[in-house]
């Protein structure tokens, strides 16, 4: 059945499924490391260094990806993301008392690498496989990747709460590592040779992008994810488990169902902001989303604010900021492949990601940072909110700047 369909399907569905298999494993990796480490004694600015390198070397990779990818091919750089996961798997298998701050550091930072990596190869990849005047299946194809993606990283979240508790550390991140390295194996053989390749070899001086609307989205993106990591990275689950006093499974599961919602959600996006199939989404609709979403997390601070129960102000909360984060998230991807030139596209979206790991950096970051500084506890993840609605404002203005073009479509399907 799978021969009889069409090629580029047949490559949607291993680069989806490529997607899919490193995302289970990111998602239950970080949970791994933060649940393991805060079991250790270790303060929550110590657990967000510990993904310092994992954010800053996707920084760097997406810049550079982009530019590889244009010039090697995005199946290769697919690729090497998987191996290199693999690789960062591998080096937590020593023993214990080899697993030091630094040691983690240094295979969180192949982790980055290997994530952004497979992302941008991801998401460049649909833009080739649509063709030219199809924007409406662009829009789909695009929402049901990132959300089914951040819908598994959900599903690793509880996988990592899970295998920490039946496996322990080791035994889990060993279970990890074999079944990534069957789907790297099988990526090896199945991925179609110089996707993305492009034409002309690009200078490197041409991973900045000339275009003001892919800077202006890559600005506000920025400002998007910094303000999300800010509270959900290290304060969120640090608080649960210390605060609330939820345990692994609770604080995975919880987590889990969140990061599921957030990707179903993020699949409905052409048919919420789609207007029925009758418009696709602008810049206009990006600045309406991101208004709505700062007022949010403020929301979420007052709430505490008034001594109401911390349970149910952050349960019902959270799920209202992640529809809607969803919506925005899922726009963003959309429009970064949409005004992405097609050839070298890898090279637009790479800057785009570089953008969106520097949020996450800051986010990770200033989440340890200002939770810790904050006094922990109810005070911290007030202060943590607070830094999310400021940062989303400021996402707010950025995204005025995007082009307004109204374009239309009669077969958003």
């Amino acid at each position: 059945m799978v021969n009889n369909l069409p090629p580029a399907v047949r490559q949607y569905l291993v680069v989806t499924g490529n997607y899919w298999a490193f995302t289970l494993t990111d998602g239950a990796l970080r949970m791994l490391v933060v649940l393991h480490f805060h079991t250790l004694g270790y303060s929550p600015l110590h657990i967000a260094l510990l993904f310092l390198f994992y954010e800053l070397f996707g920084v760097v990779t997406n810049l550079v990806g982009g530019w590889l990818g244009a010039r090697i091919g995005l199946n290769r750089t697919m690729n090497i993301g998987l191996g290199l996961q693999v690789l960062a798997l591998t080096m937590l298998l020593v023993p214990a008392a080899w697993l030091t701050v630094m040691w983690v550091m240094a295979a969180q930072a192949l982790s980055g690498i290997a994530k952004d990596l497979n992302k941008m190869s991801a998401k460049s990849t649909i833009k080739l496989l649509v063709p030219a005047d199809a924007e409406s299946r662009l829009y789909y194809w695009v929402a049901l990747l990132t959300g089914s993606k951040n819908a598994l990283k959900g599903v690793g979240f509880f996988l990592g709460g899970s295998l920490l508790m039946l496996l322990g550390f080791t035994g889990a991140i060993a279970a990890m590592a074999m079944a990534l390295t069957l789907v790297w194996l099988f990526s090896l053989v199945m991925l179609k040779k110089d996707l993305g390749k492009a034409k002309h070899k690009p200078k490197f001086s041409e991973v900045f992008s000339q275009s003001q609307a892919v800077n202006m989205l890559s600005a506000a993106r920025l400002f998007l994810f910094g303000a999300r990591d800010i509270w959900f990275v290290v304060a969120l689950p640090v608080f649960l488990s210390q605060s609330l006093g939820w345990n692994y499974s609770q604080t995975g599961g919880f987590l889990a169902l969140w990061v599921i919602g957030y990707g179903f959600v993020q699949t409905l996006a052409p048919k919420v902001t789609g207007h029925g199939g009758r418009k696709l989404p602008d810049g206009s609709t990006a600045t309406f989303w991101v208004l709505l979403l700062t007022v949010l997390p403020a929301g979420i601070a007052i709430g505490l604010m008034l001594q109401l129960d911390p349970a149910w102000v952050l349960i019902s909360g959270l799920l209202v900021f992640g529809a809607v984060f969803a919506i925005n998230s899922s726009l963003h991807s959309y429009l970064i492949v949409h005004y992405a030139n097609h050839e070298g596209v890898s090279m637009d979206v790479g800057f785009y990601y570089m953008s969106n790991a520097m949020g996450r950096l800051c986010g990770t970051l200033l989440s340890g940072a200002v939770f810790q500084w904050a006094g922990q506890g109810t005070a911290g993840l007030q202060a943590c909110l607070w830094m999310s609605a400021a940062l989303l404002f400021v996402a707010f203005i950025l995204s005025t700047k995007l082009p307004k073009e109204q374009h239309h479509s009669s077969q958003l399907t």
